[in-house]
């Protein structure tokens, strides 16, 4: 049974870094959206007005609209609270940003959520998930000191104060996106609802409808209707980001709920995001690529995946009661 923990552990980690690679594609969009002169609130607003009828296919074989709406109906508060912090904050202030610095520095600004997950824990659970593995958090940090540096020297050494804002920015969004996930799997925890990865991303993306509409009449009010560029590229936000990489993401912490450890390792794998940024951004829109300096950042994130995916393995060797609460729960 130990290793078959492992094993979950692992392709959890797995699914948490492909997802960091679909969601790269983020920042390199919005940015052409910015630098297209759209409007931010169309950023913002356009990619989960596009989500939710774009996953109405894809839930007819994921379990079905149903019991999501009937969660929806019997716990509306619990949806709109972690919903509107998990997709509503978080993307707002990444669309913001999105549209006053560099793919890059959104891109490492973002990975603060390295550790804002697990710092989530002691305010979020009352047993033993609230406690911080102090390896995986010295790994996390670590990693974060190696996107510190990519930044760093791609920036020459020095942020203007618009790249300042636009980090303390990313920061609260950087919180708000594990905060609004993992409290929602407490909430259905304790309801003893099961919904699986693809009704957890419908049902939030349902939830956070009304801010979605109202930033669409404010900026219609401001700009008028989106440029049809600007649509076009939060479809594809839409498509690799609000779909593809929240679903695989989703599905992963589901996987590891338990596990603190690995949940931890799951959520640090998004610092891989700033490499994933910067080639696409070079590769898509002539962006520079960091020098060698960065790239030495880079290695340190990379070191560090690999590391807590070890410390992820070791832990869910030794967890054969997170084992039998994960088989319980194979629906999240």
């Amino acid at each position: 049974m130990p290793e078959r923990t492992r094993r979950a552990a692992y392709v959890a980690i797995a699914l948490g870094l492909l997802s960091a690679l679909f969601y790269s594609a983020t920042y390199v969009l919005n940015r052409a959206a910015a630098d297209a002169s759209g409007d931010w609130l169309w950023t913002a607003s356009l990619r989960y007005l596009f989500t939710l009828p774009l996953l109405l296919p894809l839930m007819a074989w994921q379990g079905g609209v149903a019991p999501v709406w009937a969660s929806l109906r019997r716990h509306p508060l619990p949806w709109l609270l972690w919903s509107g912090i998990g997709f509503g904050l978080f993307y707002v202030c990444l669309a913001w940003a999105a549209a006053t610095g560099p793919s890059w520095l959104i891109a490492g600004s973002f990975q603060l959520t390295v550790v804002a997950g697990m710092l989530c824990a002691p305010l979020l659970y009352r047993d033993a998930r609230r406690r911080v593995p102090p390896a995986v958090l010295a790994v996390a940090v670590a990693m974060l000191g190696g996107v510190l540096l990519m930044q760093w020297s791609a920036a020459g050494g020095a942020l203007s104060s618009e790249d300042w804002l636009a980090l303390a920015v990313v920061a609260v969004s950087a919180v708000a996106y594990p905060l609004g996930n993992r409290g929602l799997l407490l909430h259905l925890e304790h309801s003893g609802e099961q919904l699986n990865a693809s009704q957890r991303v419908f049902g939030m993306t349902l939830a956070s409808q009304p801010i979605w509409w109202l930033l669409a009449a404010f900026a219609y009010g401001r700009t008028g209707a989106p440029p049809f560029n600007q649509a076009v590229l939060a479809l594809g936000v839409a498509v690799f980001a609000g779909i593809i990489a929240t679903v695989l993401f989703f599905e992963a912490t589901g996987r590891v709920r338990n596990q603190p450890g690995a949940l931890g390792a799951v959520e640090a794998m998004q610092a891989a995001e700033i490499i994933f940024a910067s080639v696409l951004g070079a590769w898509l829109f002539g962006e520079a690529l960091p020098g060698a300096s960065a790239w030495s950042g880079a290695a340190i994130v990379m070191a560090g995946i690999i590391a807590l995916g070890l410390l992820a393995g070791r832990e869910a060797a030794g967890h054969q009661a997170a084992l039998a609460a994960l088989r319980s729960e194979r629906g999240g």
